[in-house]
C-alpha cells in the first residue's frame, strides 16, 4: 500500500497528471513536483490556459475538427482547396498531416473507426454528415487516410459504398515502404504493400 506523501490538491494533481498519454505515476509526481516548484511561471499559466480551453474549444460542426470557433479555422481558410477533403479517424491525425503541410486540402475527422467487436457502428461516427457533404457536389476528392489495421480498411471501404452513387474521386495514402526506412526491418504486410503499390520511376 502506497503511502501519501503530500497534501489532498498535490496528490489530486498527480492523479490527473497520470492520466494524460504518456504519463504514468511517475512522470506525473516528477511533471507535479516541477509545476508546483514554477507556480507561477507555469502552473498559474496553464490553469489559466486550462480554463479558457475547456471554456471556449468546441467541435467543428462542419468537418469534425476541434477550434475555437465553429466553423473551424481550417473550414473557414479560403486559401485551402475546399474541393480536396482529406477524411481521418481522428483529430491528431488531422494535426499530424497539417504538420507534415502534405495537402492544403479540408479535412473531415470521423471520430474513429468502424469496430463492431467495440460497439462502434456507423452512427458512432460522422459518416452521414461526410456524405452530405458530399452531396452539396463542391467536393471533387475525397483522400481516404485512416490507418492500415483492419478496422480501418473497413471504415475506408463502408465509405466507398456509400459514396457509390455520388461523382467524387476517391482516393486513399499510399502504403508501403516509409521514407528512410530500411527492408530488413519492415514487417511482411508493409513489404506486401509496398510491392503492390510499386510505380514507374
Amino acid at each position: 500500500m502506497s503511502k501519501t506523501i503530500a497534501g489532498p490538491e498535490i496528490e489530486r494533481l498527480i492523479q490527473l497528471l497520470s492520466k494524460l498519454p504518456g504519463l504514468g505515476p511517475r512522470s506525473a509526481r516528477r511533471a507535479a513536483l516541477h509545476l508546483v516548484k514554477r507556480r507561477e511561471q507555469i502552473l498559474r499559466p496553464l490553469g489559466d490556459a486550462m480554463a479558457e480551453a475547456a471554456e471556449k474549444v468546441r467541435v467543428c460542426s462542419n468537418c469534425g475538427n476541434i477550434d475555437t470557433r465553429d466553423p473551424c479555422t481550417i473550414c473557414c481558410d479560403t486559401a485551402r482547396d475546399q474541393t480536396t477533403v482529406v477524411v481521418v479517424e481522428d483529430v491528431s491525425d488531422l494535426w499530424a498531416l497539417e504538420r507534415a503541410k502534405a495537402l492544403n486540402a479540408a479535412y473531415h475527422v470521423l471520430g474513429g473507426v468502424l469496430s463492431p467487436l467495440e460497439g462502434v457502428g456507423p452512427d458512432d461516427l460522422t459518416i452521414r454528415r461526410l456524405v452530405e457533404r458530399v452531396a452539396e457536389g463542391t467536393i471533387r476528392e475525397l483522400v481516404i487516410a485512416v490507418n492500415a489495421t483492419v478496422e480501418g480498411q473497413t471504415t475506408a471501404h463502408y465509405i466507398i459504398d456509400q459514396l457509390a452513387d455520388f461523382d467524387v474521386a476517391v482516393t486513399r495514402l499510399a502504403h508501403g515502404v516509409p521514407v528512410g526506412g530500411e527492408l530488413d526491418y519492415l514487417d511482411e504486410g508493409t513489404l506486401s504493400a509496398a510491392m503492390r503499390s510499386r510505380t514507374k520511376i
